[in-house]
């Protein structure tokens, strides 16, 4: 028998903790979702072997993701747009679960569905446009605008999991996850996304004279590494994950955006922090073996 650390006849532990990471995340409709998109037969855009399916599926995600929020909100227009439409302050944990959901549906659902999901993105992509304060023009249809995003995401997620993941990615891996990544760009209207790291690279450099750090991004950085919504008990293991997304950022990024920083430290200090997080959440997320 197994020996458990809560109440005989509870949920273990893990359980538990599983239960309540998947429950923010996925949201309410999450097990039914996750049914859904695993369950539902047909051919998908990515098969077992893709290394889109190991980056997706690990706990670095939980890293990568925040990063990725921090870096993209350094294009003024890409921040504006999230400002002013996205309600992400109201309704952070409702933007969570339906990014989550919607790289559910593209990594492991059948390719209709994520075709669909596709087409539901960039309808209401269509309806995000405005000016900024300095009296720029953007819309998040842009292709120029989606190409940014995409390739700060994607930056993100395999810089997080090569430090953090489970099973890092080889060389020729990490090429094939950029691939697999351009093919859900393609779908949401990114031209010419980049197919390997080289070319990955070569973008995300080219996007730099562009870049700054607005009041709003500043301000969004302070809100999604000081004052998130969540629980009491996790404010620790929160503040592990914001220190290590904040430390996969480019120097130039963290200095843009004033969170403090100490290069020194991240290596002894920072990272295996990180690391153990990412351990515990990538046990409470895995089945338990004595379910049945």
């Amino acid at each position: 028998m197994s020996r458990r650390l809560v109440p005989e006849g509870g949920p273990s532990l893990r359980d538990w903790l599983g239960n309540e990471i998947f429950s923010r995340v996925a949201g309410p409709e999450g097990t039914e979702n996750r049914t859904r998109i695993h369950g539902t037969p047909g051919p998908r855009w990515f098969g077992p072997e893709r290394p889109v399916r190991r980056v997706h599926g690990d706990a670095a995600m939980f890293i990568g993701g925040l990063s990725a929020l921090l870096l993209q909100s350094l294009h003024p227009l890409a921040m504006a747009a999230v400002a002013g439409h996205s309600g992400f302050r109201g309704d952070p944990w409702g933007r969570l679960q339906r990014t989550s959901t919607f790289l559910a549906i593209t990594t492991y659902g059948p390719a209709r569905n994520a075709e669909e999901a596709c087409e539901r993105v960039r309808a209401v992509h269509a309806t995000v446009r405005g000016t900024t304060a300095d009296g720029q023009a953007y819309s998040a249809a842009d292709p120029h605008l989606l190409c940014w995003v995409h390739v700060a995401e994607t930056d993100s997620f395999l810089r997080a999991h090569q430090r953090y993941g489970a099973h890092p990615l080889d060389d020729e891996q990490c090429d094939a996850y950029v691939a697999d990544m351009a093919r859900v760009a393609t779908a949401l209207g990114v031209p010419d996304p980049p197919t390997d790291v080289a070319e990955l690279t070569a973008r995300l450099a080219a996007y730099r004279g562009e870049l700054r750090a607005t009041d709003e991004a500043r301000s969004s950085a302070r809100f999604l590494l000081l004052n998130p919504p969540v629980p009491l008990l996790a404010r620790l293991p929160y503040g592990v994950i914001a220190a290590n997304a904040v430390s996969l950022l480019p120097l130039w990024a963290s200095r843009a955006l004033w969170l403090p920083r100490l290069p020194a430290l991240e290596g002894p200090c920072v990272r295996p922090l990180g690391t153990a997080v990412t351990a515990g959440i990538r046990w409470a997320l895995k089945p338990s073996r004595d379910a049945a």
